[in-house]
C-alpha cells in the first residue's frame, strides 16, 4: 500500500524527524510500500530481541537514559498512542487530542517486573493491531485532518510517524543498546 509522504502542512515540525527515519527505512527495505514496512519492522523486532538475554532488560546506556525495557515499553506506548489518534482523525474526529508526557509513563510502566519476552510480545500484537487499521483505510480516510497535541495532523502523517518512531527505535536499540 503506497501512502504517499506527507506534506509540511500535515504534521507538527517535530514529526519531520520520524518522516525522515520512514523514508530512510523505505530506502533501505527496498520497498514504497509502508505496510510492507509496518510488518518489516515486526520482524525486525522479533529477530533482534528474541535471544537477548533478560539481564540486558536493565541496561542503561548512560545515567539517565532509559533501561532497554523501559525503551520498549516507551515504543508501544507511543504507537498506542498514534495508532488511537490515526483511528480518531481517520473517523473524522475534529476534537482535540492531548499530548501525552513520555517521561512521565515510562516510571509507571513497572518494566522490572515484566520479562523481556513479555514485553516483546505486546510491542508485536500492538502492531498487529496498527497493521489491521492502516490496511483498512482508504485514500479519503488517510487524506483527513485532526487536531493532536495542538497541531493538525492528517492520517497519513501519523502512519509516517508510527512507522519512523520504530525505526528510529530500533536504530537506537541496535547501537546504543545491543551494539
Amino acid at each position: 500500500m503506497s501512502i504517499r509522504r506527507p506534506l509540511p502542512d500535515e504534521h507538527a515540525p517535530y514529526a519531520l524527524t520520524y518522516i525522515n527515519a520512514t523514508d530512510a527505512a523505505l530506502t533501505a527495505h527496498g520497498t514504497t510500500d509502508l505496510v510492507q514496512l509496518l510488518a518489516a519492522q515486526r520482524g525486525e523486532w522479533q529477530l533482534l530481541l528474541t535471544n537477548v538475554p533478560q539481564a540486558t532488560a536493565s541496561f542503561r546506556y548512560a545515567p539517565g537514559k532509559w533501561t532497554l525495557a523501559e525503551q520498549l515499553v516507551h515504543v508501544s506506548d507511543t504507537e498506542r498512542v498514534f495508532a488511537y489518534r490515526l483511528l480518531r482523525v481517520a473517523r473524522g474526529d475534529r476534537t482535540p487530542m492531548p499530548g501525552f508526557e513520555q517521561d512521565d509513563w515510562v516510571p509507571q510502566s513497572r518494566t522490572s517486573r515484566r520479562s523481556l519476552s513479555d514485553i516483546l510480545s505486546e510491542m508485536l500484537a500492538i502492531r498487529e493491531a496498527t497493521l489491521t487499521l492502516v490496511s483498512s483505510l482508504d485514500d479519503e480516510a488517510l487524506a483527513q485532518r485532526g487536531v493532536a497535541s495542538g497541531v493538525e495532523v492528517s492520517a497519513r502523517a501519523l502512519i509516517w510517524m508510527i512507522a519512523g518512531h520504530m525505526a528510529h527505535h530500533l536504530t537506537l536499540t541496535r547501537e546504543k543498546y545491543l551494539g
